[in-house]
């Protein structure tokens, strides 16, 4: 990636829909550290602006949650924080502005690779964030992030639970035993091997789910199991598409 033109950094701005009075604030968060050559040019990179636009995502996510769900319990917003301001979701958001081309980089570096693409993606989302809290204060922070986030927030891409955690809590919340998982087969190569899992629930026939790892199949058996009780849950916070090679049994 090449170093960003004035006019593309003026287009960030529009997507973003803040225009910063320090541009140098913007020119940092858009820095990789391979792009500098010393260690103690580091404040010249993200880093430092990533590190506090973490928190104040944190802190703006965290305020409208709380005004939104009035009676969500402490677990549910944190569930939803959870998912809001992991890297996947702060790497969406950077996507969305276009900033991966703006990005600088030194030497062999580039945005290469899923999870490094992921990783680095999200960290100049947060330093955005933290150039427009450094520039324009909390305020102006907050309705970036109320922008941006809001509708991810009413309507959340991933299940706030994974399919295990939510049987569990159930089962749980009834007095019953946790959920005990079994694996009852194992097929294909060596290098590839299927999974066949079977999940008890005391008082209920079990019921089994292949996956291509036994975490897979735990994952998929649980599910299997919500949905074959028709448990709210089931539909509400733990339905998903079933993962390639994921199959009921």
């Amino acid at each position: 990636m090449g170093k960003a033109s004035a006019t593309e950094g003026v287009e960030l701005e529009a997507r973003i829909g803040y225009s910063f009075r320090d541009r140098l604030l913007l020119k940092r968060a858009l820095t990789h550290v391979s792009a500098v050559k010393t260690s103690t040019a580091r404040v010249e990179t993200y880093q430092r602006l990533e590190f506090l636009g973490d928190r104040v995502l944190g802190l703006a996510i965290s305020d409208m949650l709380f005004s939104t769900f009035p009676k969500a319990d402490e677990g549910e917003l944190s569930r939803r924080l959870a998912d809001l301001v992991r890297k996947e979701t702060c790497a969406d958001v950077a996507k969305d502005w276009g900033a991966g081309p703006l990005i600088r980089f030194g030497g062999g570096e580039s945005l290469t690779g899923a999870t490094k693409i992921t990783t680095i993606l999200g960290d100049v989302c947060e330093a955005i964030i933290g150039a427009v809290f450094v520039d324009g204060g909390f305020d102006e922070a907050r309705a970036l992030v109320s922008r941006e986030w809001g509708d991810r927030m009413r309507a959340p891409k991933r299940p706030l639970r994974d399919s295990k955690t939510a049987l569990q809590e159930w089962a749980q919340a009834r007095g019953l035993p946790a959920p005990s998982y079994t694996e009852t087969d194992r097929s294909g190569p060596a290098h590839a091997p299927i999974f066949t899992v079977n999940v008890q629930v005391e008082g209920f026939a079990a019921i089994g789910a292949s996956g291509a790892s036994k975490r897979v199949a735990e994952q998929a058996a649980a599910k299997a199991f919500m949905e074959r009780e028709g448990l709210r849950d089931a539909g509400r916070k733990a339905r998903t598409a079933a993962p390639e090679g994921e199959t009921i049994v």
